[in-house]
C-alpha cells in the first residue's frame, strides 16, 4: 500500500524551529481527520509516526490500526489533502509496517475513557 519507497530526508529551507512548528501545525491540522469506525482522529490514534520534509515534498508515515482497514484510501486521501493544506507542496503517506498498532501508541488515556473496552 505505499506510495513508493521513502525518500532519504532533504530539509526544506527551513531551520529546525521553523520545521518543529510546522511539523506541529500539520500534526494538528490532521486530527481533523477521523477513523469513521471508531470515531478518533489518527493523532490520537497515534497512526502518523514521523513527517518528514523532503525538497519538494512532504511526506507523513504512518500505520493503520489493522492491515485490513476498510477506510485506509479514504483515511489516506484525508491526510493529503490536509497536509497539502498546511505544508503548501505535494504530500507522500508512506505506509509503515512497524510498529504494529496498539493500544499503548494513543496518546493519553486508556481505551475505557473512549468507550472501547
Amino acid at each position: 500500500m505505499n506510495d513508493a519507497t521513502p525518500l532519504p530526508p532533504v530539509v526544506l529551507a527551513l531551520d529546525p524551529a521553523e520545521q518543529a512548528a510546522l511539523e506541529s501545525e500539520i500534526r494538528e491540522a490532521l486530527r481533523t481527520v477521523v477513523d469513521p469506525e471508531i470515531n478518533i482522529d489518527v493523532v490520537t490514534l497515534g497512526l502518523i509516526r514521523e513527517i518528514v520534509f523532503h525538497s519538494a515534498e512532504t511526506e507523513v508515515q504512518m500505520i493503520l490500526t489493522t492491515p485490513f482497514c476498510p477506510y485506509a484510501g479514504s483515511i489516506i486521501q484525508q491526510i493529503k489533502d490536509v497536509t497539502r493544506n498546511v505544508a503548501g507542496n505535494d504530500v507522500r503517506v508512506t505506509l509503515l509496517d512497524t510498529p504494529p498498532w496498539s493500544p499503548d501508541l494513543m496518546e493519553g488515556g486508556d481505551w475505557g475513557e473512549w468507550g472501547l473496552i
